[in-house]
């Protein structure tokens, strides 16, 4: 048993290993490894349990699989865990034949007997949509990226046909099923390790202490300072390159870029576009990058009364001068948002019409709405750098004087970050500066979790908005067989988010990795960042 951890007992511990300010030896790690930076702690190591963060976005890759996974070119679901796969002529079932010999990781917490079956596939997805399961409501039982897009009430039932096979079984036809499941939050656990657990009381272990098939296992967790990940020596894909990866998640002292100045970072995960005339300067860093899946928006509070008038809403989305935003937070690295998909999306829609620039329109607006005399707003602001939104402190304050121009005073509200599922308790706030990051490429990705009136009776949807005709539309293009139907509905759903405006679209951001030159074999997806299996240090 190594001395430190890691994760189960001693001096340090809480449910994890605490921080007891370990300092990261760089230089160590070098020799069978690398640092990554640009990331925030993790809540839980289970991606089922977050719609946002380190956990869904870079570890998940690492530690588990997902029965498919999405082709970074073409957005479409490949093979992965499931090799093949069958549908039914309706659309509601699905077989997957699952890959031969994949076995689990072996941590100082579980030791696996035996390799993947779908006994491990059905538990995974049965925890999330069974209310009687034994883990739905372990580590608080909300799965928030499922409940936004209705999985538990689409997901009838999932059962073993044999070993190697399974059948889901859905309510209806849903053509972005298939995406849903390839995405980071679908992740694989082991039934096996979910039983011991269960045998011996401690059932909220599986979040904490994870067992995965992925290509690294967890070793271990400092709070607020380092997450280091192992080499899983019996990857199906086979073994990582690399003997370790840490993550350092540490806030104090110097900031990440001048860590990957100072080389006590390899990797700079999604700088922030002040930064890079900066990198591409450094003859030792590669700087990459690629469009991403993403949209910095305002969700406007539509329960509140000012907000509930159309003519309000429109006003602040016509005050605002993206332009300038683009200027002086993105660098030239960004994009202006239209509407809320992505230019990337294949159901983009580009409308200049309602989204553009008009500060007389806007107070025109505003005194048919009856607040010529002004109108006094707060406007909840992360502090965390985004991809969609490298700096969103200079975005609020450049907003805040756009509206002080028409008449309109906004309070800014910092936030450490926007935790969708606390949204009950954040009811009292006018507007929340956010965004979102696509984790597939269907445009129900986009609109259903952020926007449906499912998502907003789960307490999800931030901008408390609910429309039966746009949900109606998102219903039935997951259905419609025929592309250019499908692509016609959702054109029309973006057509009443434009007319409606409870989200205030404001810029798509570029995807950027920057890491040190002797290090090659990183994979860009626009959606998360991937497994670094392939990863090696070439020179010294």
């Amino acid at each position: 048993m190594k001395t430190l951890l890691r994760l189960t007992l001693g001096l340090c511990g809480l449910s994890l290993l605490a921080g007891c300010g370990e300092k990261i030896d760089h230089s160590k790690i070098r020799q069978s490894g690398f640092v990554y930076c640009g990331q925030g702690s993790p809540s839980t190591f289970n991606p089922q349990l977050v719609d946002s963060g380190i956990t869904s976005e870079a570890l998940s890759p690492q530690i588990y699989d997902t029965l498919l996974k999405l082709d970074p070119e073409t957005h479409l679901p490949i093979a992965n865990l499931a090799t093949e796969w069958t549908v039914n002529s309706s659309g509601t079932e699905y077989v997957f034949k699952l890959r031969p010999g994949v076995q689990f990781q072996t941590t100082q917490w579980f030791t696996p007997t035996r390799t993947l079956n779908a006994e491990d596939v059905v538990f995974s997805f049965r925890r999330i949509i069974d209310t009687t399961n034994p883990y739905h409501y372990v580590s608080h039982g909300t799965y928030p990226w499922f409940v936004g897009i209705d999985f538990s009430n689409l997901l009838i039932d999932v059962i073993a046909l044999d070993d190697h096979t399974v059948k889901f079984t859905l309510s209806r036809a849903d053509n972005s099923f298939l995406s849903n499941i390839s995405t980071t939050h679908a992740v694989i656990l082991s039934a096996e390790y979910a039983q011991q657990l269960a045998l011996r009381d401690e059932k909220s272990l599986i979040d904490s202490h994870p067992v995965g098939t992925g290509p690294f296992y967890l070793d271990e967790y400092q709070i607020h300072d380092l997450v280091r990940l192992r080499r899983h020596n019996g990857y199906w894909n086979g073994p990582a390159k690399m003997e370790q990866v840490v993550f350092d998640i540490s806030q104090r002292g110097t900031g990440t870029l001048a860590k990957l100045l100072r080389n006590e970072c390899d990797v700079l995960s999604s700088p922030i576009s002040s930064q890079i005339p900066i990198i591409e300067k450094q003859s030792n860093i590669v700087l990459n990058s690629k469009p991403a899946m993403n949209v910095a928006f305002i969700a406007v509070n539509t329960s509140h009364p000012a907000l509930n008038d159309v003519r309000v809403r429109k006003a602040l989305n016509f005050a605002i001068n993206r332009q300038n935003i683009l200027d002086s937070v993105y660098y030239g690295t960004g994009s202006m948002a239209y509407n809320i998909l992505p230019p990337t999306s294949w159901a983009y829609q580009k409308d200049n019409v309602q989204v553009r620039y008009d500060r007389n329109y806007a107070i025109a607006l505003l005194r048919d709405a009856g607040f010529e005399s002004g109108l006094e707003l707060t406007m909840s602001v992360p502090l965390e750098p985004r991809a969609y939104n490298p700096s969103p402190r200079k975005t609020a304050e450049l907003i805040q004087s756009n509206l002080a121009d028409i008449g309109v005073t906004l309070h800014l509200i910092p936030e450490d970050r926007l935790d969708r599922t606390e949204l009950s308790e954040r009811s009292y706030v006018d507007l929340f500066l956010t965004g979102w990051t696509g984790v597939t490429g269907d445009p129900d990705n986009f609109l259903r979790p952020l926007l449906s009136c499912d998502a907003n009776r789960a307490g999800l949807n931030v901008a408390m908005w609910c429309n039966s005709d746009f949900d109606f539309l998102l219903d039935l293009a997951l259905e419609v067989e025929r592309p250019r139907y499908r692509l016609n509905l959702y054109k029309q759903a973006q057509n009443i988010l434009n007319q409606e405006f409870p989200v205030i679209p404001l810029a798509h951001g570029m995807q950027f990795k920057a890491y040190n030159k002797t290090l090659t074999g990183f994979r860009l997806s626009p959606f998360n960042v991937e497994p670094f299996n392939h990863v090696e240090r070439v020179t010294e």
